[in-house]
């Protein structure tokens, strides 16, 4: 009895329904942590359950939820029923364990662990598609649950992904402080201080409502959520030109992808899985895209990808053997690494008031490379699309971008996008994070949004390079 008068009666429900993922979400001080501590506690001494319990970061043990469940077994009077080691809790009588992992840094550990009637996640909002690829069939054992909790941070994390889906194993329920009947009045003031001072920070902190924007992004989501079929919204001319981005594989979970563009808008796009060995046929693949649609290609020449150029220079010459007088495909590269464009033109233009150019900033000194200046360039695009959706500036039509609310694996291509974070070099110059980068963070390739950026390359780009013919 003590164990359910000292847990959330409006989480009562949610406990006692079994399902394959439970997740719990909200804003702080809704006693999600305290109360999944204390459940587990009842269950430790009532069955025989091995806990998984993980966190994305856990340098020592009482960043886990180890200190919580402590107090929750000292609260319940439980002391002598269990032996807290250094790094294990395990019940005398029906020996349960519970066992602390972190997530990044004990990935492989977690896929080998064996026996886990319940994998409890905190930290639920840093959890990527590739560690719960590995977490999910760790849980394989029959009956066995997943428990995830979070406080929502960005629209665009993958946790979002997960509905409420009962009839499928997944049941999700909001909670927060105002479902908590033990919260104390020093946290209500607390609470209603923020509440009159920030009401947007207040929603996201307790009322768990997920920003749209990362500061560090560079390209934000609310900005791609405005150019979301932006050419209808806008009733401009979106343009006919076609140009197909195409981000080849390296190899390992990487995917191949291409986006087509026409105009302003990208209008359709695939990814797929392909081996080193099967680059033709990848090539073939963007090729016939490139003649149905009378596409111009740019491609990633970044390794594997180097070798690009001569697979579509190969199927030109078949089909002008088949055909003299067809009309040969045109492709090039897209060098990342590669100097910027125009460098000497002003990316920030100066002060006309001043009648100096001191105070503007060419290319060459804004951006460290390629990738940056294009990355910024499409960013500058959805930026300028936001403010004629939502505020009614005016712009030249090849100023906008536009994303077709048809295009395939859409949410994909928007959560890759709003992906990468802004770096600066050692000289100070603006870049983007790289695929190292993104891997420390255990994210993997955004191979979409790379194809989406080569799909927008300008021409001025592609004469940079050598248009190929």
């Amino acid at each position: 009895m003590i164990f359910m008068l000292s847990l959330n009666p409006n989480l009562k429900e949610f406990w006692q329904t079994k399902a394959d993922i439970k997740i719990l979400k909200g804003g702080r001080a809704s006693s999600k942590t305290w109360d999944a501590a204390g459940f587990a506690v009842f269950l430790a001494s009532t069955y025989r359950v091995k806990f998984l319990c993980m966190r994305q970061f856990q340098n020592k043990i009482q960043e886990s939820v180890y200190a919580i469940l402590k107090i929750q077994i000292e609260r319940f009077g439980l002391l002598d029923q269990f032996d807290i080691q250094k790094t294990v809790i395990r019940h005398i009588i029906t020996g349960s364990e519970f066992h602390f992992y972190g997530i990044h840094r004990n990935i492989s550990e977690i896929k080998g662990f064996e026996g886990a009637d319940i994998g409890w996640i905190e930290e639920g909002e840093g959890l990527t598609r590739e560690q719960w690829s590995i977490i999910e069939p760790t849980l394989r054992k029959e009956g066995a649950e997943a428990w995830i909790l979070y406080n929502p941070r960005l629209v665009s994390d993958y946790i979002e992904t997960f509905k409420h889906d009962p009839e499928n194993g997944t049941i999700v329920k909001t909670i927060n402080y105002t479902d908590n009947p033990f919260l104390s009045d020093t946290m209500v003031r607390k609470i209603s201080r923020l509440k009159e001072s920030d009401f947007d920070e207040y929603e996201h902190i307790y009322l768990g409502v997920a920003k749209s924007d990362d500061e560090d992004m560079v390209i934000k989501r609310s900005w791609i959520d405005a150019a979301i079929d932006a050419h209808l919204k806008l009733d401009i001319d979106s343009g006919q030109d076609c140009q197909i981005g195409y981000d080849v594989a390296d190899g390992g979970s990487d995917l191949c992808s291409q986006i087509l563009r026409r105009g302003i808008v990208a209008q359709w796009g695939e990814h797929w899985k392909a081996k080193d060995d099967e680059l033709l046929e990848s090539c073939k693949r963007v090729f016939n895209t490139a003649v149905k649609y009378k596409a111009k290609i740019v491609y990633d020449s970044i390794g594997v990808g180097a070798s690009s150029g001569a697979k579509f220079k190969e199927l030109n010459e078949l089909r002008l053997e088949n055909d003299p007088l067809h009309v040969n495909v045109n492709y090039s590269k897209f060098v990342a690494g590669g100097g910027v464009v125009s460098p000497d033109a002003f990316y920030v233009e100066p002060d006309t008031q001043s009648n100096t150019v001191e105070d503007g900033v060419t290319n060459k000194d804004f951006f460290e490379n390629l990738k940056a200046q294009q990355w910024w360039s499409v960013a500058d695009r959805f930026r300028n699309t936001y403010n004629a959706v939502n505020k009614g500036h005016s712009f030249e039509a090849n100023e906008l971008i536009s994303i077709s609310s048809d295009m395939p694996n859409l949410s994909n291509l928007v959560a890759e996008l709003t992906t990468p974070r802004r770096k600066f070099s050692k000289a100070g110059k603006v870049m983007v994070e790289s695929k190292d980068d993104l891997k420390k963070r255990d994210i993997a390739s955004p191979n979409d949004a790379d194809a989406f950026i080569a799909a927008f390359a300008t021409e001025e780009e592609s004469e940079r390079f050598g248009l190929i013919f």
